[in-house]
């Protein structure tokens, strides 16, 4: 009988041995460990996310210090939100980084696996480490935002008409007092109506991004002449041009958001890649440190 014969007759999972023998093939038994250090991945989750908001922080300092009210003076409102959107994709790459080496460092060491088995894992470990540092920010900022607006809404409510607060929040307050300067002498109660009354028109024809109804022009148009004194030809004229600026102001917010939004998504995609890479970094560091020989007596 041949070698390979007889090795694969004296194999006890081919041959009709009485059971099976897992501790003959000990790299069998590395599926029962983890793959997943999650300690080195919280660690550089709280890190990643905890550096993230101190460079924030610095950054809204800067950005504040480089504004100025006065005119020709500082940087421009354009300067100012190109640097704050680097800044931002500067800020994810050196907090993620950090995140990924520090959870491809202190991650358990694994034993008779492949290099590119512990390199998947590596990179596994650090987009690990940032996702949970991205969900750990996004709730606490949440929270916080959350809890700043409660406060201030229950600080105001009692002070505060409840339609003029919903027709703050539904349209530009600026355009819509605009509409009516040069008003006569009415009382807070008629004002408030007439401005939460005209502030929901422009909000629908915004909202579903449509003209406004000759009904609806007229409407706001009797309201601006019972409360300023001018003729109904004159008020909707006003009612068209403020409504033309107030759109406009709207799609430039709305392209603004959009254009940020963007920007986020690229800042935070070069933030995994930047965890990802630095924990195959960190990863390859552990793995090379020796181990420490145990003095014997």
């Amino acid at each position: 009988m041949s070698a390979p014969v007889r090795a694969l007759a004296n194999d006890p999972l081919v041959s009709g041995a009485t059971q099976t023998r897992f501790d003959a093939y000990p790299n069998r038994a590395e599926g029962a460990a983890s793959g997943v250090s999650w300690a080195a991945v919280g660690a550089g989750a709280f890190a990643a996310a905890s550096l993230s908001l101190i460079l924030l922080a610095l950054g809204a300092g800067a950005g504040l210090s480089s504004v100025s009210p006065f005119s020709n003076v500082g940087l421009s409102t354009t300067a100012v939100g190109f640097g704050a959107l680097l800044y931002l994709c500067i800020t994810e790459i050196i907090s993620s980084g950090v995140g990924g080496y520090l959870a491809g460092r202190l991650r358990t060491k694994w034993v008779d696996l492949h290099s590119d088995e512990v390199y998947f894992r590596d990179t596994a470990h650090g987009f690990l480490a940032w996702s949970v540092a991205l969900v750990m920010s996004a709730a606490f900022l949440t929270a916080a935002a959350a809890g700043m607006v409660g406060a201030s809404a229950s600080a105001t409510s009692s002070a505060t008409n409840s339609r003029l607060e919903t027709a703050a929040l539904d349209a530009n307050r600026y355009y819509i007092d605009s509409l009516f300067r040069g008003g006569r002498a009415t009382t807070a109660a008629e004002d408030v109506a007439a401005k939460a009354d005209a502030a929901a028109v422009f909000a629908h024809a915004i909202t579903n991004r449509t003209a406004l109804s000759p009904d609806d022009r007229n409407y706001v148009a009797d309201l601006i002449s019972a409360r300023t004194g001018i003729n109904h030809n004159e008020a909707e004229a006003r009612v068209a041009n403020v409504f033309e600026r107030d759109l406009a102001a709207a799609d430039l917010a709305r392209k603004s958001v959009a254009h940020s939004l963007y920007w986020l998504f690229v800042a935070l995609l070069l933030g995994a890649f930047t965890a990802s890479f630095a924990a195959t970094i960190g990863g390859r560091r552990r793995d090379r440190v020796p181990a420490m020989q145990r003095a014997t007596a």
